[in-house]
């Protein structure tokens, strides 16, 4: 297998275009992204937290989506959605993988969040500074510490992204549905995560770490990276990295997907 016959599936929320663009944009030529949509099981007006995973690999968009990605004959479907994984802890991983895998026709599948577990061992990360979306909260926040915690990450520096005045108005849990995904710009991510990293009165991370797959960022990755001198993972970026891995094992990235991040030259650990 040839990393041009790599066909990726993915599952994302209803309203939720950010996953799939970026890793269109960071996939190497040739590799084909898929997409299946399922509705967010966040009520509306309300904080998301948490899925059983088997109520969600059960839902009957998920089955619908896991059904077609298989025959369509995806080599691996990831669910794009880190905060259901974060919830449930590792368990709900195992538990999700588990109950999906019996409606995608025996293809494997895989969570954003073991993608990105995957990534940071393989980058040798511990201290993360964890830079989270505007729209997540703070049971967002500890159950991702928490979820870390249980992988061996030893300690995270947490920082949220500050969207402009014009959304002081806007519950916070109510902002990605508001559409402030679209305006969030690479530069400001750049920009503001710099900001943070290099506080002289906080401990230096030895990485950053981008948890939410709806959160804009493949643009700053490079940047940062050059800048700051560590590693910088994103949940796009560890899907599409993990993924490939497992589609087209040994395949070296081409040039093109190794300039989104020094992850890319990594094996899985």
């Amino acid at each position: 297998m040839t990393a041009a016959a790599a066909r990726l599936g993915i599952l994302v929320i209803h309203n939720d275009p950010v996953p799939e663009t970026e890793i269109w944009r960071m996939a190497p030529e040739g590799v084909s992204v898929h997409t299946a949509r399922f509705e967010c099981p966040r009520p509306t007006d309300t904080e998301y937290v948490g899925s059983p995973a088997d109520a969600l690999a059960n839902a009957p968009d998920v089955v619908r989506g896991l059904d077609q990605l298989g025959r369509l004959g995806a080599h691996s479907v990831a669910l794009c959605f880190g905060s259901s994984s974060f919830f449930g802890g590792p368990a709900f991983d195992d538990e999700f993988v588990a109950a999906a895998g019996a409606h995608a026709h025996g293809v494997p599948v895989y969570t954003a969040a073991t993608a990105i577990t995957a990534a940071l061992r393989a980058s040798g990360v511990r201290r993360p500074l964890l830079v989270m979306p505007p729209w997540f909260t703070e049971p967002t926040f500890r159950a991702t510490a928490e979820y870390l915690s249980e992988v061996g990450v030893e300690r995270t520096r947490l920082v949220q992204f500050a969207l402009g005045p014009e959304w002081d108005g806007v519950a916070r849990y109510n902002a990605f549905d508001e559409g402030a995904h679209w305006t969030i710009d690479p530069a400001e991510v750049h920009q503001q995560v710099v900001k943070v990293f290099h506080d002289p009165d906080l401990p230096r991370p030895d990485s950053v770490l981008i948890p939410g797959s709806g959160f804009p960022s493949r643009a700053a990755v490079v940047p940062l990276e050059q800048e700051l001198g560590v590693p910088v993972i994103t949940s796009n970026q560890a899907v599409l990295w993990y993924g490939l891995r497992h589609a087209a094992p040994g395949v070296a990235p081409d040039a093109g997907t190794a300039a989104h991040g020094s992850l890319f030259a990594r094996e899985l650990p």
